[in-house]
């Protein structure tokens, strides 16, 4: 018992009040998002317009439990369980595809029923790969910095993710992972050169991936032009543009949005920023790439102090959270605004979805963790 108290030990140090204020902030803007974006579907499917509002409300009591439960374990502790990990990972990828066992949700199949919930694999799997991958890193950064050999081990594994993640099938989620991977590794001293030519590799398998594929060529082309066919395939971006057009520059005001009373498909999970925007107009949106942009600066700032005391899993595994979190929140902003074909993933801690909210919290809370253990380091030192 006492070795289990010792090690849920919480450093006493002040976290980083910039870092954890705007993860709060952002928290409760997207629970006042997903009350007002939802309030038309939910009246529709359940006769309770604050439907989803409720179930977002429990799922974020439930995700500041489960950061509470992460922020206590010790990096040490994850760091030497990085293989447990990735095997969990994968495991969970594997399991999603298996007839009976996942199921599917517009033509996707992503979800595993947990009880009463369901919860999308790849949420908890690319958490558990990218752990994999800062441990990898920590514990390899000269072989990473000298050989090919060091940087093709943790690729192989990358490949098989993302081959999983193909078949569900969940392109985006499997593209944040490899852009993460390669913050980290690229962070810890792989060349340069050789994270280029991977690249490149990958899109050349990219394009192909997308040109062999009638669905995938489908989304590009109405996403190139979408007011080509407005009531088809370019339907929901083109009432997604209509929506943030209508925003202006201070927006309609907050419960006023039009285009959430059964124009825009997914208001409160995928194009939940769209109808930000036209609430809030343009100077809310930029208030939003403000608050996200304090995130990842703050992140990165927790991950090289980390470093610099020695840290190194910590440090890499900041980076890697921190560009998660930033790279899928312009990501979703991109697709709403028709800058990149959809993707399906989520605005995070924004968007409604228990699995994405839940596991975003534990990301959060991860960078939180780093952030006490290297200003603990810090202030050791300085006695």
């Amino acid at each position: 018992m006492k070795n289990l108290l010792a090690a849920a030990y919480l450093p006493r140090v002040r976290p980083d009040v910039w870092l954890l204020s705007t993860l709060v902030v952002i928290g409760c803007l997207g629970l006042v998002m997903v009350g007002s974006s939802s309030v038309a579907v939910a009246d529709r499917l359940s006769g309770d317009p604050m439907y989803f509002f409720y179930r977002q409300a429990i799922y974020a009591l439930i995700g500041l439990i489960v950061g509470f439960v992460v922020l206590h374990i010790p990096t040490r502790v994850l760091a030497a369980h990085t293989f447990t990990m990735l095997g969990a990972g994968l495991a969970m990828l594997v399991v999603v595809l298996l007839p009976g066992i996942g199921h599917s949700v517009n033509g996707a199949q992503r979800w595993i029923d947990v009880g009463p919930v369901a919860m999308q694999v790849s949420e908890p799997a690319r958490l558990c790969l990218v752990l994999y991958i800062a441990g990898y890193a920590s514990r390899r950064q000269i072989e990473l910095a000298t050989t090919w050999a060091g940087l093709f081990r943790p690729m192989v594994f990358l490949v098989i993710a993302c081959f999983l993640m193909l078949l569900e099938p969940d392109f985006g989620a499997g593209a944040i992972l490899v852009a993460v991977a390669g913050i980290i590794l690229f962070i810890a001293g792989a060349r340069l050169f050789n994270l280029a030519v991977l690249g490149a590799v990958a899109a050349v398998a990219l394009a192909v991936m997308v040109f062999s594929s009638p669905y995938r060529m489908e989304r590009l082309v109405s996403f190139s032009d979408p007011w080509a066919h407005p009531f088809a395939s370019g339907f929901q971006l083109t009432q997604s543009l209509i929506a943030i057009g209508r925003g202006h520059l201070f927006g309609v005001g907050l419960g006023n949005s039009v285009q959430k009373l059964s124009y825009l498909p997914e208001t409160h999970t995928d194009f939940l920023f769209a109808i930000y925007a036209e609430e809030f107009g343009l100077l809310g949106s930029l208030v939003l790439v403000g608050l996200f942009s304090i995130v990842v600066w703050r992140g990165f700032v927790v991950a090289r102090r980390a470093i610099d005391v020695g840290q190194f899993f910590g440090g890499f595994l900041a980076y890697g959270l921190s560009g998660w979190l930033s790279l899928q929140a312009f990501v979703n902003m991109a697709v709403n605004m028709g800058l990149l074909p959809t993707k399906g993933l989520t605005l995070p801690l924004m968007s409604y979805g228990g699995s994405s909210l839940v596991m975003m919290c534990a990301l959060c809370a991860l960078i939180l963790r780093v952030d006490l253990e290297s200003a603990a380091a810090v202030r050791e030192q300085s006695r």
